[in-house]
């Protein structure tokens, strides 16, 4: 897995204060996308044990809220196995922390990844610029739904966690 940057102390990608990890790689390639730099899947640098470090370094900070890994897209099909392992490894690292992602796949496409279980918020589904919208939280367009993945997951039906 490659990425461009980690963001720290950030607030406007998910709930409280955050670390961000910003993944190389989309397939979407959304028109207007606020982050065209990160489509290229060998863009970036690559996430070795230094910046993972930095991560957790972030994540030990009893201020912070938790993660949130964007991009390009953390669920590119390239992206998956790794973006997983971390997930897994930060869920059991840090079990206060929460962990959002944000993805240009809907939900029904990858609620069935075994990684997605440790995933408190998903923000899914391309950004479309004539639905843009700022006026609404975490979001880019009114298309993209706030997802709570573990009530989701436990009772089987789509739950948001913000409309």
């Amino acid at each position: 897995m490659r990425y461009h940057n980690i963001t720290k102390d950030d607030m406007l990608n998910g709930d409280g204060l955050r670390v961000v990890l910003w993944v190389a790689g989309c397939e979407h390639r959304c028109p207007n996308c606020q982050n065209p730099v990160t489509w290229d899947i060998n863009g970036g640098l690559e996430f070795d044990d230094d910046a993972k470090r930095e991560v957790f370094a972030e994540l030990q900070k009893s201020y912070v809220s938790g993660i949130t890994i964007s991009g390009g897209d953390p669920l590119h099909t390239l992206n998956r196995s790794d973006t997983g392992a971390l997930i897994e490894e930060i869920a059991e690292r840090f079990p206060d922390k929460t962990i959002w992602v944000y993805s240009g796949y809907e939900w029904q496409d990858v609620r069935n990844l075994p990684f997605m279980k440790c995933v408190d918020i998903l923000v899914d589904g391309e950004f479309i610029e004539k639905m843009k919208d700022n006026t609404i939280p975490w979001r880019g367009s009114s298309n993209q739904k706030v997802i709570d993945v573990k009530k989701s997951l436990e009772i089987g039906k789509t739950v948001l966690a913000m409309k």
